[in-house]
């Protein structure tokens, strides 16, 4: 594993926590060394980078979530090393942080081991997102935000303006990106045209509060989820940049946390746009329990995804006329969960390994049951094809 601990100055930790918390069993980046990474886990990591999305801010930072994130006291059988890394430092440029959030993301993903980034402007995704690279396969991404964030391909990549340098980036491998609870004022309808015709998946607030469940296939199809703060309605935190009065609330936030450290699939979440400006203490505790809700989804996996393998799973096969074809699902022993088979071309197996196998609920199961397809597996097959 290279050397990632030049990229970090140590924690602040000078603060007081209960016996038994969180603070007495974390590997922490004090000024006595860097903690010494040998197994997976959870990689807790503050980057205070705001440059290309409120330049203001530059040089400050607020990361009263720790303190919060110490006291608290670690689920039932909790069983992975949680590291915090400490503060990643600006660089001379945001180029220069971009390149050590992907050095980081990198080196973690290839141990085993979960990043956890806190803090700056949601052009960060970016910087993860390019970590994947030397992984070499192609993966899904996620945001919960309210907001597309596409920008334009020509324009200087930004907080509200990044998604456009993912798709333009090469190697391209992105296979899938998903955004949950876009709100619609706040859209182009443009881009959303454009996300349907490259079959993207969006859901707006409005039909997530409708129907959370919505949300758990798509977590569990990601690699990468990426939650903006400023999705969450100001009136549950609050903060000199936190003006929405619509959004989700602090126990939506957490539940989707959790869903997401239960996907097996997932390997790295970022929580950005943690703007300072009397934010209040309130919503730093908020941020330590989402985090804290993340590890305990992480804890409860139980490695189903279904590769290779299918004898702990039940199959079940529905003909659908429409299309003259066997659509094929997955019942997991274990969990209960389903998944649903899409077709690729056999030149493209490998590539596409990870991608065929869809998670889904047993609704879409139904619907196909009423000769409907569902709408996961027609996206999926238009990308595969």
């Amino acid at each position: 594993m290279k050397d990632i601990s030049i990229y970090f100055s140590p924690a602040d930790t000078d603060f007081t926590f209960p016996l038994e918390s969180l603070g007495t069993t974390i590997n922490t980046h004090t000024q006595d060394g860097f903690p010494a990474i040998d197994k997976g886990g959870i990689a807790l990591i503050y980057a205070p980078e705001f440059r290309n999305g409120h330049s203001e801010l530059h040089k400050q930072s607020d990361d009263a979530f720790r303190k919060a994130f110490y006291t608290y006291f670690a689920g039932s059988n909790w069983r992975s090393e949680i590291y915090d890394l400490g503060n990643l430092l600006p660089g001379e440029r945001v180029e220069d942080t971009y390149f050590a959030l992907r050095q980081v993301t990198a080196e973690l993903v290839k141990k085993n081991v979960i990043p956890v980034v806190v803090g700056g402007t949601q052009d960060l995704t970016y910087a993860m997102y390019q970590g994947y690279e030397e992984l070499e396969q192609l993966i899904n991404v996620m945001s919960i935000d309210r907001q597309l964030d596409l920008g334009d391909p020509d324009q200087p990549l930004g907080k509200d303006a990044f998604v456009s340098k993912l798709l333009m980036h090469r190697p391209c491998f992105l296979f899938n990106y998903s955004v949950l609870g876009y709100q619609t004022p706040f859209v182009k309808q443009s881009e959303i045209d454009l996300f349907g015709k490259l079959y993207f998946d969006t859901v707006r607030l409005g039909e997530f509060t409708a129907n959370p469940k919505i949300a758990e296939p798509l977590l569990r199809n990601s690699d990468m989820l990426t939650i903006d703060l400023q999705s969450i309605k100001s009136s549950e935190f609050s903060g000199d940049y936190y003006d929405s009065p619509n959004g989700f609330t602090n126990q939506e936030i957490c539940q989707l946390a959790r869903y997401a450290g239960i996907s097996d699939k997932l390997t790295s979440l970022g929580l950005f746009n943690l703007l300072p400006g009397n934010i209040a203490k309130s919503a730093h505790q908020e941020i330590a329990q989402i985090i804290w809700y993340f590890i305990d989804g992480v804890e409860q996996r139980v490695g189903d995804f279904p590769i290779g393998s299918k004898k702990e799973y039940t199959k079940f096969t529905v003909f659908l006329e429409e299309i003259r074809h066997d659509l094929i699902f997955f019942k997991s022993n274990r969990s209960d969960r389903w998944w649903m088979e899409v077709p690729y071309p056999p030149k493209e197996g490998v590539k596409y390994e990870r991608h065929h196998m869809v998670p889904c609920t047993k609704n879409d199961y139904d619907a196909a049951l009423e000769n409907d397809i569902p709408d996961l597996w027609w996206k999926t097959y238009q990308k595969l094809g």
